[in-house]
C-alpha cells in the first residue's frame, strides 16, 4: 500500500502513516527498510496490518 507520513518522532523512534485508504497506522523504526528516519509528508509503500492494538504499517521504504 502507498501512504504519506503524518508524524515521525526520530527522537523516539516512531510515528504515523495515512496510508491511501485514508487510516492511520502506527510505524515503529523498527520496520522502516534501512532504518532511516522519516519526515512528515514523506511518500513511502507499507503492508499494513490489523493487530489487537491497532493498525500498524510494517516493511516501510521510502
Amino acid at each position: 500500500m502507498k501512504g504519506k507520513v503524518k508524524f515521525f518522532n526520530a527522537a523516539k523512534r516512531f510515528g504515523f502513516i495515512t496510508g491511501e485508504d485514508g487510516k492511520d497506522y502506527f510505524v515503529h523504526l523498527s520496520q522502516i527498510i534501512d532504518q532511516v528516519a522519516l519526515e512528515e509528508n514523506d511518500d513511502v509503500e507499507f503492508e499494513g496490518t490489523e493487530t489487537d492494538r491497532g493498525l500498524v504499517a510494517q516493511n516501510v521504504k521510502k
